[in-house]
């Protein structure tokens, strides 16, 4: 377990802990890691998290929060072993390095502060957004030109004909080396991933030295070239103008390190992330269908792709200094492996961690591309191929299936994970160009960087609409061809989105049972329309679009007992959160409180599953609920759940002062944030500690958007604060808190803001991001 020592077996961690059984079996090279590194340690997420692996000396880090949380340290957690050779040379094969001058040195990836950021500045314009736009339509004709030779045939390998070969050509056009080059690049960049991330044996370390060898003399003969004529085109040579510029800061040696690195990085990452796309949809046809007939949804696929099967698995730290990752002690020089692969499965983060669902709304706040300073600069570029791809294949070979019978293969190494070969075909005859070739002209183009939220929308059907208390509609939604809807837990919600509207609403139906959802609307007469129109137009058959499920009013079920408040429609949540509670036998007591009893949404079902726990309110008869009474001697551990109006929840704040910190759990009906108005902000600088970046904020833009405008990957849901996803860590500046989510304390300890709303009340504000 974590903090402190597992089961002894004869093994020890260099802290002298002894090593678990299983920690001491995991081996990365063999074995289910190499087809399924996630599903492989599901057992240390859940047992073990941050484990001694003898068999690689390294420190294996498995949940989201703990990688997260190494990432954005690389300072404690130096990225200097990166490219460390897994498997050391042998005195031969070193030889074999040293005849051909290999000199690999410090790269982006494995350079250690201030050296990295200032030149990761120098060097970042060409992989901004807005400068990778204009690479789009090469991919798009390459992609077809590529398809023109395979449409008709009826079959491909899809690595072989299409998905090495353009990344590949994408990449030297993007550097600015020339196609004849590309050649022997295939074969060096397979010796390099095995050089550096393998575990090749004496024999073969041999032949991969010849080819790392003469990789090095490639790559640096292409660089001579460039430094005889600096004026070409592509990132390579901007790199070496800048070389002329601040010999400082971009080294000659960097040069000739950074030149072999990417030539290998900048296409096998995409090549493998994109096989590995469309095996993963293949091998879900209903998903692939989906694809097909809704591509507005191919950014969100291309997320949920890079969760659940990213080509980049793990990565590498080594502590500087001695410290401690999830409760577990690390020594100064400890080497950690970050299971990225595991972190992207962890149920601690995301919702059905296991499903694989192209329409979830958060897939881009995945691991595989990492985080923080070092987050992969190619990002963008993978993301608008890959998005190509898929546009261009689900377009022109919708009927396209997996051959039966094939295997996964991979390349046996610790990091990389992307199949040997994909085998598909398809009846040419059913191709649709052959019946409307104007289907070609019909292609699509997504804004570059992160999907759009708001256009991740699931269609689901109405199944019934009933009345529920005064003015209440209690809506039923299905899947429209019946399949079930993904699972939630108590506290979730859902957008409801149709009419122009998009609103969100507890579901309060049974969590067991994944046929339908349930919400119960209150019509707000003051509101904005949103829940007048849903109330007044939906009726059974109606089709409306969802996102989510999402929970942003988490259960927390190892506590003692619970009270739940609910204050009219605030219901919906809280009643989700009995059933759990029922159903775990934990103790609780139910307050539903209203003016009138014809005011309490879901009274029957709630009096029919919770009679025992129930206590009504209702000031019109003068019960109104008493909270100072009510709430006066809380028993030692137990936790109190509210959703309601303003003002009881105002008061539950208030009363929460003389309660252990955590104790008080509420959700609020709106937002505090209304709409920024310029004439009375202030424009402010926001400084990112662990990126190295200064954003500037204008007056009329939320922190998160201009997060965002910077290529920023931050989260967003509700934009009102009233969710928590959009939250950052404040190391220093004063918050204007605007949200609904902090609590006083939290509030007070200025380390947390919400940046959909809250802005810096200077001129400057740092955060961990």
């Amino acid at each position: 377990m974590a903090g402190q020592c597992p089961i002894a077996t004869d093994a020890t961690s260099p802290t002298g802990c002894p090593v678990s059984a299983r920690a001491s079996a995991f081996n990365p090279f063999e074995g289910e890691y190499q087809i399924d590194p996630a599903e492989a340690l599901r057992w240390a997420r859940e047992e073990e998290p941050v484990f001694y692996s003898p068999e690689i000396g390294y420190w294996v880090v498995t949940r989201y929060e703990d990688i997260k949380s190494v990432f954005r340290d690389n300072i404690l957690f130096s990225p200097a072993v990166a490219l460390e050779k897994m498997t050391p040379s042998t005195p031969e094969a070193q030889s074999i390095l040293q005849k051909y001058g290999y000199a690999m040195q410090r790269t982006m990836v494995n350079e250690d502060e201030p050296d990295h950021m200032a030149r990761r500045r120098l060097l970042l314009d060409d992989f901004l957004p807005e400068n990778l736009a204009k690479h789009e339509p090469a991919v798009r004709a390459l992609t077809r030109r590529y398809m023109d030779r395979f449409i008709d045939r009826g079959h491909a390998d899809l690595v072989s004909d299409i998905f090495y070969e353009i990344p590949l050509t994408v990449a030297l056009h993007f550097l600015g080396v020339s196609e004849d080059d590309a050649s022997e690049l295939r074969e060096f960049a397979v010796a390099h991933t095995l050089n550096t991330w393998g575990r090749p044996t004496p024999e073969e370390q041999l032949e991969i030295a010849e080819n790392v060898g003469r990789f090095w003399q490639t790559a640096n003969r292409i660089l001579d070239r460039m430094i005889a004529n600096p004026d070409g085109e592509g990132w390579m040579y901007e790199t070496v103008r800048q070389h002329f510029k601040h010999p400082d800061i971009v080294p000659e040696s960097y040069l000739r390190s950074m030149m072999m690195a990417i030539l290998a990085a900048a296409h096998e990452t995409t090549s493998n992330a994109t096989a590995n796309a469309f095996w993963t949809l293949l091998s879900n046809p209903e998903a692939w269908d989906e694809l097909c007939q809704n591509p507005a949804l191919i950014p969100s696929a291309v997320e949920e792709c890079l969760r659940v099967a990213g080509s980049i698995v793990a990565w590498r730290r080594i502590a500087t200094a001695d410290t401690a990752v999830g409760g577990v002690e690390i020594p100064e020089g400890g080497r950690l492996l970050l299971v990225q692969a595991s972190a992207n499965k962890d149920p601690r983060h995301w919702e059905n961690a296991d499903d694989f669902d192209i329409y979830r709304d958060n897939a881009s706040e995945h691991m595989t591309f990492g985080y923080g300073a070092h987050q992969c600069m190619g990002k963008n570029i993978g993301r608008m191929e890959m998005r190509v791809f898929l546009e261009e294949f689900t377009r022109r070979l919708p009927h396209m299936r997996l051959k039966p019978g094939q295997k996964f293969e991979n390349l046996v190494n610790i990091s990389f994970r992307g199949p040997a070969s994909l085998h598909v075909e398809w009846d040419p005859a059913q191709n649709p160009e052959r019946r409307d070739p104007a289907i070609l002209d019909k292609s699509l183009s997504f804004a570059i960087g992160a999907p759009v939220k708001d256009d991740i929308l699931r269609r689901v059907t109405v199944r019934a609409v009933s009345d529920t208390g005064d003015g209440v509609k209690h809506i039923v939604l299905q899947d429209p061809r019946g399949r079930p809807l993904p699972a939630f837990t108590a506290g979730s919600h859902i957008d409801l989105v149709d009419g122009g509207f998009r609103r969100k609403y507890s579901l309060c139906g049974d969590a067991n049972d994944t046929s339908s959802y349930e919400v119960a609307i209150l019509r707000e007469e003051d509101g904005r329309d949103g829940s007048k129109h849903f109330c007044d137009t939906l009726k059974a058959g109606d089709s409306v679009q969802i996102a989510g499920p999402r929970n942003h009013f988490k259960l927390d079920e190892d506590a003692s007992s619970y009270v739940l408040i609910a204050g009219g429609i605030g219901i919906t949540p809280i009643v989700a959160m009995a059933d759990r509670l029922k159903a775990l036998g934990k103790p609780y007591r139910l307050h539903f409180c209203a003016k009138l009893q014809s005011a309490l949404p879901l009274l029957d079902r709630v009096e029919r599953d919770h009679a025992g726990a129930l206590s009504l309110h209702l000031s019109a008869d003068g019960s109104r609920l008493d909270l100072d009474r009510t709430l006066a001697d809380l028993p030692d551990g137990t936790q109190v759940y509210a959703c309601g109006p303003e003002r009881m929840l105002d008061a539950l704040e208030d009363l929460s002062d003389r309660w252990p910190e955590g104790t008080l759990h509420y959700e609020h009906f709106s937002g505090g944030a209304g709409a920024l108005d310029p004439s009375v902000e202030h424009a402010f600088e926001a400084e990112l500690a662990d990126s190295g970046l200064t954003v500037p904020v204008a007056a009329d833009q939320t922190l998160y958007e201009a997060l965002r405008s910077a290529g920023v990957d931050m989260p967003l849901d509700c934009g009102e604060g009233l969710c928590g996803t959009c939250e950052a860590r404040v190391i220093e500046g004063d918050i204007d808190h605007r949200d609904k989510v902090l609590t006083k304390q939290e509030r007070a300890s200025g380390e947390r803001i919400m940046t959909c709303c809250s802005r810096a009340k200077g001129n400057r504000i740092v955060l961990a991001l």
